[in-house]
């Protein structure tokens, strides 16, 4: 074994195990480190955008940063977001209790998939902008009109995910719990909606995205409240870097709310897919 040789001509060992280990773990680690790299390179190419400029009404990430910490010390986030979550809340809840009901009676029944599955591809298609103001015209610029905005986007996703992972269940698992003589009710609850919980549940996370941007028309559309009333407050007063510390907010709550689903989800009901 031959060993390095330093300027004054002596040999010894040079240890490597410290940097094997150091490697070893940043290759465990590398998906996590492209991906801050990745956000570091956005904020970067934001900071330098915003320095040019190329607009007048662009901030920079360090001013947008300042004004969201300054948002979030003084309260004005809390207050938004209390106004916020309630008609989203309360939608996204009918909207599940409903949706995963309907979803799973179309997958099970073609007369019902024949007749409600239209209306849902209807209303998924349909641009909710220009429905919103009709909302108002029949309910007013209540919690009524911003809780039926948010059923309205998410309701849709919902019912046709839930349908089609009912409609796609494994044929073999339900063939296997007929032969075993299950009745109905065993097969559709022992059988098919395990298997159809991923699907399930993948449609409630894109309904609760959807729900993010019903509330959030409805806030800007019918009355400004909430978080909408923020960004059009900031807005008309040029304020920027505030009105931008706002919308990254919202991002930043749907994306929380959308991993701690999908946590939830693995750690309860999908124990085998759980991360070592």
């Amino acid at each position: 074994m031959s060993f390095p040789v330093q300027a004054n001509g002596s040999s010894r060992a040079v240890p490597t195990s410290e940097a094997s280990f150091f490697w070893r773990k940043l290759s465990e680690h590398r998906t996590a480190l492209w991906r801050l790299a990745s956000i570091g390179l956005f904020f970067l190419v934001w900071e330098i955008a915003g320095r040019i400029p190329i607009s007048y009404a662009f901030p920079t990430f360090l001013e947008t940063l300042r004004a969201f910490v300054t948002m979030t010390l003084d309260g004005s986030f809390v207050a938004a977001y209390a106004e916020t979550l309630q008609p989203l809340v309360i939608g996204i809840a009918i909207s599940a209790f409903i949706g995963i009901g309907l979803g799973i009676v179309m997958g099970l029944s073609r007369f019902a998939e024949w007749l409600v599955a239209p209306v849902f591809i209807v209303l998924q298609a349909a641009p909710m902008a220009a429905l919103i103001p009709l909302i108002t015209f029949v309910y007013g610029i209540g919690l009524v009109s911003k809780t039926l905005a948010v059923i309205m986007l998410a309701l849709p996703v919902i019912v046709l995910n839930g349908y089609k992972a009912v409609r796609n269940a494994n044929p073999s698992l339900v063939a296997m719990c007929y032969s075993f003589q299950g009745n109905l009710w065993q097969r559709i609850t022992k059988i098919i909606i395990p298997d159809a919980s991923p699907v399930i549940f993948a449609g409630l996370r894109l309904g609760l995205a959807a729900g993010f941007i019903g509330v959030i028309l409805a806030e800007l559309l019918i009355t400004p409240t909430g978080i909408g009333d923020l960004i059009t407050y900031h807005r008309s007063v040029a304020n920027y870097a505030e009105m931008y510390a706002a919308v990254v907010s919202i991002i930043l709550v749907s994306t929380l709310t959308l991993a701690a689903l999908e946590a939830f989800e693995l750690r309860v009901l999908r124990p085998e897919k759980r991360k070592s």
